[in-house]
């Protein structure tokens, strides 16, 4: 018997409540609702190695298909800027739109606290699922989308308008918002960045709601929802979900250039340098060290700054481990006494953390604002 979409989206929306028992009735009926099938491309990238090989529907069948479509899953359709369906075989790079897993969408909704009669702003339309949820639950004329990608912005048009949704949708840098439909009740973003762009701020109305991942360098991010207070500053508190979406383009870092260690100056460590496998331990490193990418940790740690190439890394030595450290910044010193005083605040995890934010300056705190804190590179 072919697969049927509509069973197959009954059994994700229920498995993805299941999942999430917090979760509003209103996401796990719109995840029934919208077939997702018509936001998937008939091919997408599937992560094989260190590289991304297109996977073609032709190839598999419809139903392995459709049963790959209503999975839990993210699929990438797009690597540094290529698509799928201009790709003829693997290729390695950096994804920059995939259709998300539904339960991350769903979940980030049901974070944001969305309510019927909100104009809400959706930064990062991508295939246009995430939209067409949005739409299902809020209404069409309340929803305004803007994708940076011209490309991904026409398909996702035209994915919509098959569903039958007809919200507003731009073209543009979402980092700087979509004035021409502004004001907004809530903004809620599908990629992550390093600080909260201003005109995120100004686009918002007075009560309203900014939220997103906030991500670093180190690839680990916290996803909150701040409300802006009469006076014009954001508070909130991070969730513990551990999700990230993929960096808004201008907010990834750089590309680099191949790494060679230098011995620089060395001395032992305070901390076993495995403590950065944990979440919450790599979010306070990024918050120490923003603009520093890590590539390695267990066995070591190497530490990069992108802005200034100071390095660190760390190697056993005897009972214990040492630290090299060559450049303007002391990298893995700054890392070592963020996660020090993070340490002192009993670890933490990611509901611990809460931040202030102004469109110029962003305070990223533990406890409360007068906790431990760091600055968001703004």
């Amino acid at each position: 018997m072919p697969a049927d979409p509509a069973a197959l989206r009954l059994a994700l929306a229920d498995d993805i409540a299941s999942g999430d028992p917090t979760l509003d009735p209103s996401w796990r009926d719109a995840v029934a609702a919208v077939p997702r099938e018509l936001f998937v491309p008939d091919a997408v990238f599937r992560h094989v190695d260190s590289g991304w090989t297109p996977v073609h529907r032709t190839e598999i069948g419809d139903d392995d298909w459709l049963t790959m479509v209503y999975s839990d899953s993210t699929w990438v359709t797009q690597v540094d800027g290529q698509d799928v369906a201009d790709t003829e075989g693997p290729i390695t790079g950096s994804p920059t739109s995939s259709a998300t897993l539904p339960s991350l969408v769903a979940r980030t909704a049901q974070v944001a606290e969305l309510r019927p009669g909100q104009r809400v702003l959706e930064v990062g339309t991508g295939t246009g699922y995430s939209t067409a949820l949005l739409c299902h639950v809020l209404g069409d004329k309340n929803i305004v989308s803007i994708e940076y990608d011209t490309g991904l912005a026409t398909a996702a048009a035209a994915h919509l308008h098959a569903a039958g949704y007809h919200p507003t949708l731009a073209v543009g840098d979402g980092l700087r918002g979509c004035g021409e439909h502004a004001d907004y009740d809530a903004i809620i973003a599908t990629c992550s960045v390093r600080h909260i762009p201003p005109h995120w701020f100004w686009q918002l109305n007075d009560g309203g709601s900014l939220t997103t991942t906030v991500c670093g360098w180190m690839q680990v991010a916290g996803l909150i929802r701040l409300v802006l207070d009469d006076e014009g500053t954001a508070h909130g508190r991070f969730t513990a979900d551990k999700i990230t979406y993929m960096l808004a383009r201008p907010h990834e870092r750089p590309p680099s250039p191949l790494f060679f260690k230098i011995d620089g100056i060395t001395s032992p460590t305070r901390l076993d340098p495995a403590l950065l496998e944990r979440w919450e331990a790599r979010f306070v490193a990024q918050l120490a060290a923003p603009s520093a990418e890590l590539m390695g940790t267990g066995s070591g740690v190497i530490l990069r700054d992108v802005a200034t190439g100071s390095q660190a890394w760390t190697e056993p030595k005897g009972a214990g481990w040492i630290a090299h450290q060559h450049g303007p910044l002391r990298l893995w010193d700054q890392v070592e006494d963020a996660l020090l005083e993070w340490q002192r605040a009993g670890a933490a995890d990611l509901t611990e953390f809460g931040m202030t934010a102004t469109p110029e300056s962003q305070t990223v705190w533990i406890g409360s604002p007068r906790g431990p804190s760091w600055q968001l590179p703004v």
